[in-house]
């Protein structure tokens, strides 16, 4: 219903406290973060176990009464046949009402799969969601902007032949021009987009005038928590002093709003 009209944020909570914070806010979904969850475990992007990974997913789903998106990374898996059971545990088991499926390889030399495996990859992805009975909405993600292959030309056509491939919702990361973004809604219509937004370079209402349905944050909302406690223990390491520490979160604001749930 969300993806149908208009336009909303999805924002990505890194655990289950993040998760409750942003619910309380009054955002009507939640998305994962691959890169969020792995700085929560001392780990690099994409370097998290499939079935750790599947514990933290269902754990957000279980701690809010919204949907949860996740961030399925490339299927953990290259072969369409093992995206395929993977993909069928997670739609299954973890509660989820979406998940997404990217093209990257983890190989600088060759950082997108080829084009074919691609789609049969999603496909495999869709065909793994149908045996699963469960409404898991499926998105469509085309990395070339993020792993050094910034051509839109071929971000539009993985995009559109992802969507033909029964992915319901399409997202290339990395995308700033808003010529670009708008080029994608125009050519995956009527399926909707999803924008990822990390900076300033756009507002909610410039990308809903363009068409866009769905923004996400990606790790942004991580990387800002982080950036407040490096500053802090910076300050503290380096200056013995604890002036940062005055621009915290007061604990009663804390405390009170999750003994409310």
């Amino acid at each position: 219903m969300l993806h149908e009209s208009g336009c909303f944020v999805i924002p990505n909570p890194w655990d289950v406290g993040s998760a409750k914070m942003l619910a309380s806010l009054g955002f009507r979904a939640l998305a994962t973060t691959s890169s969020g969850m792995a700085w929560s475990m001392g780990r690099a992007d994409n370097q998290v176990p499939l079935d750790q990974a599947l514990a933290h997913m269902r754990a957000i789903a279980e701690s809010v009464d919204i949907p949860v998106s996740a961030d399925f990374e490339g299927g953990f898996a290259v072969e369409p046949e093992l995206v395929h059971a993977n993909v069928e545990t997670a739609a299954s088991s973890a509660g989820l009402s979406g998940l997404s499926i990217e093209d990257s390889t983890g190989d600088p030399a060759k950082p997108l799969f080829d084009f074919g495996l691609a789609v049969e990859r999603i496909r495999a992805a869709r065909a793994a969601i149908d045996a699963s009975a469960n409404p898991v909405l499926l998105m469509g993600r085309s990395e070339g902007f993020i792993t050094g292959r910034p051509d839109i030309g071929e971000t539009i056509r993985r995009l559109v032949a992802y969507a033909d491939a029964g992915a319901e919702c399409l997202y290339a990361p990395g995308l700033r021009s808003m010529t670009d973004i708008a080029a994608v809604v125009n050519a995956v219509s009527p399926k909707p987009v999803n924008v990822g937004v990390g900076s300033d370079f756009a507002t909610v209402q410039q990308l809903a005038d363009i068409g866009v349905r769905r923004i996400s944050v990606g790790g942004a909302l991580a990387r800002a928590a982080w950036r407040g406690f490096l500053d802090a223990a910076q300050e503290i390491a380096e200056h013995g002093t604890f002036g940062e520490l005055a621009r915290a979160v007061p604990s009663s604001r804390l405390e009170k709003q999750f003994a409310s749930r």
